[in-house]
């Protein structure tokens, strides 16, 4: 006994010295090999035996329905452990932990998500998010007066603003599409771009998944026809990446950066930047860096002091999400999407926005209710309901955003279904009235 009691004390001794470790079997998915062979992506997305071990993952609340993770997705609670654990590890001496250990894991963690990305390292750069990586891109391409870019007023606030600039302060010309959505025809989406492209054009900026509607927006078609006029393509992957099954190079994209604290459910403050490798060069970087135009893509990481236990975190959700598997994460976030839309969509007075195939809409949906304004719906729903949503009134697009997550389940999305049911029916019945 007293050997046994020596051995935890001294193991337990060490391991406060050493850099916590995550393997596996920490957050083993309950299917083997053997079982995945037995089921398409589809038949698992119904599995609920399957979802109920997801959802145990999660530490989200039992009375609150989160349905606005299209904002930010919560951490399965091995990512949050990392964090804890890293942090903690990095406040035993900083200058030393943070430096010398911690951040002696970014090759490995580059190397993780490029295998994910399905890329080279070498075109992995890692920041905060989305609007960081883009934003890089945005300041960093050698544009002069007069040069053209085309974009969308439906592309998110963060880069219109960014490309604002640059028109203010070089004189650029922006070029913008106003998309009417949702659309289930890519030739005409790409036909509105394609109109828009002048020998003046060099940039085309597109959004993989509009954020106000889901809208899917065909990235790789647009980047063939502009690379056949020597425009470049920047894409803003904020909403697809570890959501949608696909490869990075894939998209055909230039540029491309996401941010990883969404369906990838890493730390908060976590993103990537992709660039194609020759085009590295051509990109200043957007913080100092002794060699800001040079060809190494981490050029792109002088961020000074950053949170390295989030960073290094990140590792650990790569896992997680390799544990259930792209396509099983995407059929089950489609499923879910479905779910409630398809429950709600005969109801008198509700409009959805979104189309309810997989090619054209990913887990984000659009709905409205005649005679209501997004606003009101939205505090409705978080009053009435305790259903957390975003209201959206922005150009052409107005309605409430609903986003659901691979820890839900058809239960929770039953209780949306009634609420949206009960909403409109008492508008109906006080338009009657008013009416009578």
């Amino acid at each position: 006994m007293t050997n046994r009691r020596t051995f935890f004390r001294q193991a337990a001794a060490a391991g406060a010295l050493t850099l916590p470790l995550f393997t596996p079997e920490t957050y083993a998915s309950p299917i083997t090999l053997a079982d995945a062979s037995l089921k398409s992506p589809t038949e698992w997305a119904q599995d609920e035996d399957f979802w109920a071990w997801v959802k145990s993952e999660y530490t989200v609340s039992p009375n609150l329905l989160n349905l606005n993770n299209g904002g930010v997705c919560p951490q399965p609670k091995v990512v949050q452990d990392a964090h804890i654990r890293f942090y903690q590890y990095a406040n035993e001496a900083p200058s030393y932990y943070m430096w010398r250990i911690l951040d002696q894991g970014r090759e490995a963690l580059r190397s993780k998500l490029a295998d994910l990305a399905g890329c080279s390292a070498e075109e992995i750069a890692i920041n905060r998010n989305a609007t960081e990586g883009l934003n890089t891109v945005i300041f960093g391409l050698n544009l002069k007066a007069g040069d053209e870019v085309v974009l969308t007023k439906q592309d998110y606030p963060n880069m219109l603003n960014a490309w604002k600039q640059r028109e203010k302060r070089d004189g650029i010309k922006l070029v913008y599409l106003n998309l009417e959505l949702p659309s289930e025809n890519e030739d005409a989406l790409v036909e509105q771009y394609v109109k828009a492209f002048t020998p003046r054009t060099k940039v085309v900026h597109v959004t993989h998944l509009i954020n106000w509607v889901g809208q899917v927006v065909p990235v790789r078609k647009i980047a063939d026809e502009a690379h056949k006029r020597g425009i470049e393509v920047i894409a803003d992957g904020a909403h697809s990446f570890a959501l949608f099954d696909f490869k990075i190079p894939d998209l055909g994209a230039d540029y491309y950066a996401t941010s990883l604290h969404k369906w990838l459910c890493a730390p908060f403050g976590s993103g990537m930047l992709y660039i194609r490798q020759p085009k590295i060069k051509n990109v200043w970087a957007l913080l100092s860096n002794n060699e800001p135009d040079g060809p190494d893509i981490r050029k792109f990481e002088s961020l000074g002091t950053r949170s390295f236990a989030s960073e290094m975190a990140i590792g650990t959700a790569v896992d997680f999400h390799n544990s259930i598997g792209s396509a099983r994460k995407f059929a089950r976030a489609h499923y879910l999407k479905n779910y409630w839309m398809e429950r709600v969509r005969e109801v008198p007075g509700v409009k959805l926005h979104t189309s309810l195939k997989p090619e054209f809409a990913g887990a984000v949906a659009l709905f409205s209710i005649d005679g209501m304004k997004p606003g009101e719906i939205e505090s409705q729903l978080l009053g009435q309901y305790k259903i957390h949503t975003s209201p959206i009134d922005w150009e052409n697009i107005h309605g409430v955003r609903v986003t659901p997550h691979i820890y839900h389940t058809p239960k929770d999305l039953d209780r949306l279904v009634t609420a949206i049911t009960q909403m409109a029916e008492k508008q109906a019945l006080a338009g009657r009235q008013k009416k009578s």
